[in-house]
């Protein structure tokens, strides 16, 4: 009959102490208020003002200029990333060839046309 207390004593104590535990480890989990997010906090907040000031008006223009380029056609006065400056005379799949003089005829890829140039040509 001694063993019956003993053992009962025994599981209150495991219970008693799996349940501290349980709660110790809740503590930690709180203890900094908001728990881990609030580390996480400014990192998260830099990222979001970095893709609204940076990633998304870069992703905007690079959709526009791939609109330009689509719409291209021959007689269209271009400028490329090089900064040469010409008129389309062939458009190919997947290049262009421009001519930047009287006789230099150019062929540069699509990749490469940075902008229209929508200054007007000084000899007309």
């Amino acid at each position: 009959m001694v063993r019956e207390p003993a053992a009962s004593v025994c599981a209150v104590w495991e219970i008693t102490v799996n349940s501290f535990n349980k709660m110790h480890t809740l503590l930690i989990f709180f203890q900094t208020g908001l728990g881990g997010l609030a580390q996480f906090l400014p990192f998260l907040l830099i990222i979001v003002v970095f893709y609204i000031l940076l990633i998304r008006p870069q992703q905007k223009r690079q959709k526009q200029l791939q609109e330009t380029i689509s719409s291209l056609k021959i007689g269209d006065r271009v400028v490329t990333n090089g900064g040469i400056i010409g008129v389309i005379t062939t458009i190919r799949d997947t290049s262009f060839l421009i001519r930047s003089a009287d006789k230099s005829m150019i062929e540069v890829a699509r990749s490469a046309i940075a902008d229209i140039d929508r200054e007007p040509e000084k000899g007309a």
